[in-house]
């Protein structure tokens, strides 16, 4: 009987061949763009997940607040914090630290094996990590024992790709690498151990681990300042803290404790009128939920991928609403094969239960198209989301369990109701031409057109959003130029000499500005694009203690504010011809002024402020124009400027235009000129500071793509069920041809049921669109306004779109000769 069922389903779907097509092609696309979107969800919920017992393990979170002000939120921890939790709370199993040094210094790592030509490598990818990291975040370890490999000082192991680059297919065990960085540490480290490379779905993304004692190793004078600065310590907070709890531990419970852990170790942050608070922080939720300081990464989005996947369903729902439309609008088409069955003995069920078996086949190979789709797009699709292709989707039994479901979802929602609108025409009304259109068949149908078309509005005003507040984060004034500018970062082997520092700084700077190419070159420790790191206490020597600000802390060169194209509003900007400025005067941006209670930036100028935490009372030189140091995602930075000197970790170059590849080739050659033996690194500083985007680019191009597949699928369905309705209504098209009704009549006739459905859709949505796209506007500090031009670019587009789709079908039906349709009848 099933057989039967089938077979029928089949000769259906080849005896209307277009219509099969419309609807076999419309579900491809829409199930082909709900799996990749959900491949692409899938992948960023992912993060953490091949770490066993990844739900009981957290990262230890620190707020600060001075006189009740939030100074930062950190992702980094005071190293005292991970012992004292673990010694303190029995639900806290074990406690691991890492010391993020490859985002805080320049590194080099060499091989030191005798070598003629030794490997040297700058890295990044660095942690010191404590010994209980590798078993707590189940590295997988090739070649040494994950639990001891990092206990003894000096140990490093590193990623299978490293012992490669480094060993090549020599047994890397055993073997020696030095590091050095450019606060003048020298540390030569015995491999202990070989890892798998990390997959890119973690947030910790490392390539090199040393022992974290090795860090105490650097107290050369024996007074045990290394053990307070990393081991114990609760003065400097620059370090990752993860802690793994009992699995019956009530997370929120154990952190309403934490409050007296801080009495407990700093007991003076109350007379300083401060306050820390711990807090817990999932593992799994970094990547789409955290955007601390000092992040280990630019994390995901994770409101970005929610309303991805939003889109992924909207697409099923219009793909599965056209089927349903096409089935129910074909039933007149079909109405005598029903009364002919039902003549010959068919019951209700057995008819009922062949619609869903064509349901079925019509979804299953639609199913099989959209593989091919995914097949054929696979790489387009990797590079638009981002998603690695590493990352197999088809190997996972979830996927497969959904891809199931879908398919018999699909079948039951799109095929139950053309099925029981077939099933319960009466056979003899069938017979007798006396089948009559019920109203809320017509009624439903012309819902779920207003629900697709609402969709497809929804949709391209959310594109023309994203896209316009993408445009505008991109074009906005940030207060500085960062066009042509070539950045270089300081060398990693330093001379402990601060002279001969500073000379060599000079002797790089002057031959780069003897150069054609060059435009100008400063230095500073801040790069736009990072977070800075350091903020403080600072007030006006007037103030009380109590009235100090949080302010962050960042110094430049001579050159810088001149280079960079900052505005200086009042006073003026350092200067090498004065000696003053040497150690003695500061810049203020404009809101940091006005926070130390300037009302306006020239009554800065001449001023003393007191940073405590320096023991230092330099006065103000100038106010400069506020800018954006990170993207336009955080705010504007309220920050005290000093003088750099030697001090500087960046240089910022700028450039000729069109001449980039012959100034990256004068920088090299000038930089093994002034820093022999450092490895040479450069990047453009606007690449830079828009990778810091990423993350909304990938939601932009994905929004966009699927959006035009969606309104693509409903295309498909109005083109269809135009056809029908030109095809129902040929009689009357026909007399009233005969009668002298004109083609364009006709075609107004034909077109202005459609144009109504969509124009009510567009009207419908606008304000839900609108405050949708408001909710997620919101969670920038600097954005778009909605104007109106979106929405009514939004109805004509669609509009437009329907009018392109029908226009074929009431074209063909307005100049068919009448008399071949009176025949017909």
């Amino acid at each position: 009987m099933l057989k039967n069922y089938f077979n029928v389903a089949v000769r259906s779907l080849l005896k209307n061949k277009l219509y099969s097509f419309i609807n076999i092609f419309g579900l491809a696309i829409g199930l082909a763009a709900f799996l990749m979107i959900n491949h692409f969800v899938a992948f960023e919920k992912s993060y953490e997940q091949h770490i066993s017992d990844n739900e009981d393990i957290y990262r230890v979170q620190l707020d600060v607040y001075q006189n009740g002000e939030l100074i930062y939120k950190s992702s980094e921890n005071y190293p005292g914090a991970g012992p004292a939790l673990l010694e303190e709370f029995p639900e806290v199993t074990s406690s691991a630290k890492l010391y993020n040094m490859g985002s805080k210094n320049n590194v080099v790592i060499t091989s030191e094996n005798g070598e003629t030509n030794p490997q040297v490598l700058k890295h990044k990818r660095f942690l010191y990590a404590e010994a209980a990291f590798l078993p707590m975040f189940s590295i997988p370890m090739i070649q040494g024992d994950a639990a001891t490999a990092l206990e003894k000082p000096h140990t490093i192991v590193i990623s299978a790709s490293m012992a490669k680059k480094y060993f090549g297919n020599e047994n890397p065990m055993g073997k020696l690498l030095r590091l050095e960085d450019d606060d003048f540490n020298d540390e030569l480290c015995t491999v202990t151990g070989v890892f798998e490379d990390v997959p890119e779905n973690t947030h910790l993304k490392f390539d090199v681990l040393i022992s974290f004692n090795t860090l105490f190793t650097r107290d050369t004078s024996g007074n045990g300042w290394a053990k307070k600065r990393y081991g114990n310590g609760w003065r400097r907070k620059d370090f990752y803290t993860y802690i793994k709890l009992e699995p019956t531990a009530n997370p929120q419970r154990l952190e309403s404790r934490f409050a007296t852990l801080i009495d407990k170790y700093k007991p003076e942050n109350k007379e300083k009128n401060m306050k820390d608070v711990l807090s817990l922080q999932p593992l799994n939720d970094i990547h789409l939920y955290s955007n601390l300081t000092d992040e280990a990464e630019v994390n995901g989005n994770g409101d970005g991928v929610f309303y991805i996947s939003i889109i992924a369903y909207f697409i099923l729902f219009i793909a599965w609403v056209n089927y349903i439309n096409l089935s129910t609008a074909r039933s007149f088409d079909r109405g005598r094969e029903v009364g002919l069955r039902k003549v010959m003995g068919s019951h209700r069920s057995s008819l009922i239960v062949q619609f869903l078996v064509e349901s079925l086949v019509i979804n299953s190979l639609a199913m099989l198209v959209a593989f091919i789709f995914i097949f054929i797009t696979g790489n387009l699709f990797h590079n638009l989301s981002g998603t690695p292709l590493t990352y197999i989707i088809w190997i996972q039994a979830w996927f497969w369990v959904m891809v199931v479901s879908v398919v018999f979802i699909g079948s039951l929602l799109s095929g139950i109701y053309p099925a029981f609108v077939l099933s319960s025409f009466k056979p003899m009304q069938v017979l007798h031409g006396k089948l009559k259109t019920s109203s809320g068949g017509v009624a439903l149908r012309k819902a779920l057109v207003i629900f697709q078309f609402a969709m497809s509005v929804a949709l391209i005003v959310g594109t023309a959003t994203v896209f316009d507040q993408m445009e505008y984060m991109q074009s906005r004034d940030l207060g500085f130029d960062m066009e042509q500018t070539i950045v270089v970062e300081r060398p990693p082997k330093q001379d402990t000499s601060r002279e001969v520092r500073s000379n060599r700084i000079k002797s790089f700077k002057a031959g780069l500005k003897q150069r054609p190419e060059i435009q100008s070159v400063a230095g500073s420790t801040l790069l736009p694009g990072k977070k800075l790191r350091f903020k403080t206490p600072i007030r006006t020597n007037l103030q009380s203690q109590d009235e100090a600000v949080p302010l962050s802390v960042a110094g430049i060169d001579f050159d810088f504010s001149e280079s960079m194209n900052m505005e200086i509003i009042a006073g003026r900007a350092f200067s090498e011809e004065l000696r003053d400025d040497l150690d003695s005067l500061v810049i203020l941006t404009e809101n940091a002024s006005r926070a130390l209670g300037f009302e306006k930036p020239e009554e800065a100028i001449g001023k003393r402020i007191e940073i405590e935490r320096f023991r230092w009372s330099p006065s103000v030189v100038g106010v400069m124009s506020d800018y954006h140091q990170e993207s336009l995602k955080e705010e504007k930075p309220k920050t005290l400027i000093y003088l750099s000197g030697a001090g500087s970790e960046y240089f910022m170059i700028k450039v000729n235009m069109d001449q980039s590849a012959q100034a990256i080739s004068s920088i090299e050659e000038q930089w093994y000129k002034s820093f022999p033996g450092n490895p040479f690194h450069y990047f453009f500083l606007d690449e830079y500071f828009n990778s810091y985007y990423e993350s909304e680019r990938q939601f932009k191009d994905l929004f966009a793509t699927f959006s035009i597949l969606a309104i693509i699928v409903g295309c498909l369905g109005l083109f269809g069920l135009s056809s029908f309705t030109a095809i129902q209504r040929a009689r009357e098209i026909a007399i009233r041809k005969v009668l002298g009704s004109s083609i364009f009549s006709i075609i107004q006739l034909l077109s202005k049921e459609f144009l109504i459905l969509v124009g009510t859709a567009t009207v419908i949505i606008w304000p839900v669109s609108y405050y949708l796209m408001d909710q997620w506007l919101d969670n920038y500090p600097y954005r778009i306004d909605i104007g109106w031009a979106s929405f009514v670019y939004s109805g004509i587009v669609v509009l437009l779109v329907t009018a392109i789709t029908i226009s074929y079908q009431t074209l063909k039906s307005a100049t068919a000769n009448p008399v071949d349709a009176l025949n017909h009848e």
